[in-house]
């Protein structure tokens, strides 16, 4: 079963900075080899619905963001392809949001962006960015 846990988050004043972290368990096992998982990290804003934020491919060559955080956020996997983390910086109130990540243990090498692409979430974490 796999399992995909946060941790981080908080409480910011405008202008700051926050990090995310979160590991996904399992892989699959596809072609005779097994995969680890591409990841993403997805947000709801009080009142809206989920949206995309940032991914990583499962081999951290490829990342996607949103446009609403783009030279403000930044992706990484660590070395054991199983953990990445999300740098905030210069958040923004309307940055306030739960984030929850994501595992895809698809095939290919991408970095997904929509919520139907990816198999496991975790239970989110609260960020509160205020002005």
């Amino acid at each position: 079963q796999a399992q995909v846990v946060e941790s981080g988050g908080g409480q910011v004043q405008a202008g700051g900075s926050l990090s995310l972290s979160c590991t996904a368990s399992g892989r699959t096992f596809i072609g005779g080899t097994f995969h680890n998982a591409g990841m993403g990290w997805f947000r709801q804003p009080p009142g809206k619905h989920r949206e995309f934020v940032a991914a990583i491919s499962k081999s951290g060559e490829f990342r996607a963001y949103a446009d609403s955080v783009k030279g403000r956020f930044t992706v990484s996997m660590e070395n054991d392809r199983n953990t990445i983390s999300l740098r905030m910086d210069n958040l923004k109130p309307e940055d306030t949001a739960v984030y929850f990540c994501a595992a895809d243990y698809g095939e290919y090498d991408v970095a997904r962006t929509g919520i139907g692409d990816f198999q496991a979430w975790g239970q989110g974490t609260q960020v509160t960015v205020s002005s």
